[in-house]
């Protein structure tokens, strides 16, 4: 069975380094060409949490031959369906790709590869880059989790969880827009407040300003997945809609109680977002506020706290805004 991790940014080298030091070999894809020449000459080193080194085979997309059993994807979401139409023929007969992105990637990739070929994996853990070759894991390694399930139709759900077993706790969900939504909620919240910010999900969840602000984006992002169809947003097994889905001033005091413990094995934790920022890049909030603005506005559902996050990121990737604690004040 041939595998391949592509993107292996900072997630998808701590990824593709697990699987390898686990005895189970994959390679990993990056369009930084320096990053596939710093894996060659060093291996991939995944520090933080956890710290190891480990010989990988690396290439860019234009070195990719043959064709791959399962394809694990964690580029950035820009650009889905090009990539989809790209990777399709790397696909074997019966290959499937396995989406590790944020927010409600699958449908784009389906459009292109069909529903059967589509897998969804929702990762509960973070990573940052350090270097070309290293990525460090800012979740605590109890915190090496997903939620996996069929898009529409894939019957191979139980052999992706094999090999994800290795690695991480695997639950399979039958209900893949829930355990999307619920991850959304979590990145539209907390992913976006950093970008905005600075600060890490720990010192968001801490901040009185900032952990009533995540709450409200929260909310939002609750209502908009409610009106998807959503009963429930299970992660490691609780109800978000449950704990934090507040409808008086005491549940919003409990919400603000519960963030803190929440957040504990991600305390250390900054967007994606933020580091692309920080890089003078475009970011993906398009792809996560956005999100629940997109099926806010389809569903009928007024989201005006995410879409004035979604503004201000804009503004701060196009010199109109600065990145800072200040942007909080901002929203009122």
């Amino acid at each position: 069975m041939r595998l391949c991790v592509y993107g292996a940014g900072a997630m998808g080298t701590v990824l593709g380094a697990l699987l390898v030091r686990a005895g189970v070999p994959a390679d990993l894809v990056t369009r930084n060409k320096e990053r596939v020449e710093a894996f060659r000459r060093s291996g991939a080193r995944v520090v933080g949490e956890t710290n190891f080194c480990v010989s990988v085979q690396a290439y860019t997309p234009e070195e990719m031959t043959g064709k791959y059993d399962f394809v694990f994807l964690l580029t950035k979401q820009k650009g889905n369906a090009e990539t989809a139409r790209f990777l399709k023929e790397y696909l074997a007969e019966g290959g499937a790709l396995v989406c590790m992105q944020n927010g409600l990637p699958e449908r784009a990739l389906a459009s292109e590869l069909g529903k059967e070929r589509v897998y969804g994996c929702v990762l509960s853990w973070g990573a940052t880059s350090e270097g070309d070759e290293s990525s460090r894991l800012t979740s605590d390694v109890s915190a090496l989790r997903c939620v996996l399930g069929a898009y529409g139709g894939g019957r191979r759900t139980e052999e992706v969880a094999h090999l994800l077993s290795k690695i991480m706790r695997v639950e399979i969900t039958d209900n893949l827009k829930e355990a999307r939504f619920a991850k959304l909620a979590i990145n539209a919240s907390f992913s976006t407040l950093s970008a905005l910010t600075g600060l890490t999900f720990g010192e968001i969840a801490r901040r009185r300003k900032t952990s009533d602000l995540a709450a409200r984006l929260m909310k939002e992002a609750f209502s908009v997945a409610k009106a998807a169809g959503c009963k429930r947003l299970p992660v490691q097994g609780h109800d978000l809609l449950h704990l934090l889905d507040y409808r008086s001033a005491a549940g919003k005091l409990r919400t603000r109680l519960l963030l803190p413990i929440a957040m504990k094995k991600h305390k250390n934790l900054v967007s994606g977002m933020l580091v692309a920022l920080e890089q003078g890049k475009r970011c993906e909030i398009d792809e996560i506020s956005g999100a629940v603005v997109r099926e806010g506005k389809r569903l009928g559902v007024p989201v005006p706290v995410q879409e004035r996050a979604v503004a201000l990121i804009h503004d701060i990737e196009n010199g109109f805004a600065e990145l800072s604690y200040e942007t909080v004040e901002l929203f009122d």
